[in-house]
């Protein structure tokens, strides 16, 4: 590597302009097109810089998966923080859809999604970002259920992961059937105020709820 590549290759702004600039290019040409090359153009800095900082360029991919998340989560954390029901668990999720669709972060999942078929590495880092999200709808979950008569019998990483999976499907669904996804969306709102309507039973009711579950779950533990 030159000394000229040396002197500018250092520091953390250099890794955030390659991590910015891959995420730039998959949203804006694709992953087929995504390369050292304009991946650098995008960035705005010397092609072996990418090589120099990464190794290579799925390596940079996987990183910038994993920044894109972290990024697009902190955004959303203190939102979610405020989150004590079901219902605005899915207004925030609302929020979200529009939010990432019209960011073109839909864009780039869905390069990621598609890269990952082909690629071990890039599909292992994708599902690391997706689990960012996860883990963190699990706590939201985890806060919502508790004194429900569902909190005993919901596998809450479970239905975490669900969520997670829907959310994914619904946003590329989006792309070729938006009625579809907004009537899958109102699906949810429904079952949320379903689960809203269970809360509001009194205790004797909650307890015939639960006694029900238990008979037809035949278990009273949730899944960890």
């Amino acid at each position: 590597m030159s000394d000229d590549v040396k002197k500018t290759g250092g520091g953390a702004d250099t890794r955030t302009k390659l991590l910015d600039g891959a995420l730039a290019t998959l949203t804006g040409q694709g992953i087929a097109k995504t390369s050292a090359r304009s991946i650098a153009a995008a960035a705005g800095v010397n092609q072996a810089l990418v090589f120099y900082h990464f190794g290579t360029v799925d390596d940079l991919l996987a990183a910038a998966c994993r920044h894109g998340a972290e990024q697009r989560l902190a955004t959303y954390r203190e939102r979610l923080d405020e989150v004590r029901s079901l219902g605005e668990l899915l207004a925030v999720a609302r929020e979200l859809h529009a939010s990432e669709r019209a960011g073109g972060h839909v864009a780039v999942l869905g390069q990621l999604l598609a890269g990952g078929q082909t690629q071990p590495r890039l599909a292992t880092a994708t599902a690391a970002g997706l689990t960012l999200w996860t883990d963190e709808i699990a706590r939201v979950l985890d806060r919502v259920l508790a004194g429900t008569p569902l909190a005993e019998f919901v596998d809450v990483p479970g239905l975490a992961k669900a969520a997670s999976a829907a959310f994914v499907g619904l946003e590329l669904y989006e792309g070729v059937d938006p009625a579809g996804a907004e009537s899958a969306l109102a699906a949810l709102d429904q079952l949320a105020a379903l689960a809203a309507a269970l809360e509001d039973l009194g205790p004797v009711a909650q307890r015939a709820v639960r006694s029900r579950l238990r008979r037809t779950t035949g278990s009273r533990g949730r899944g960890r």
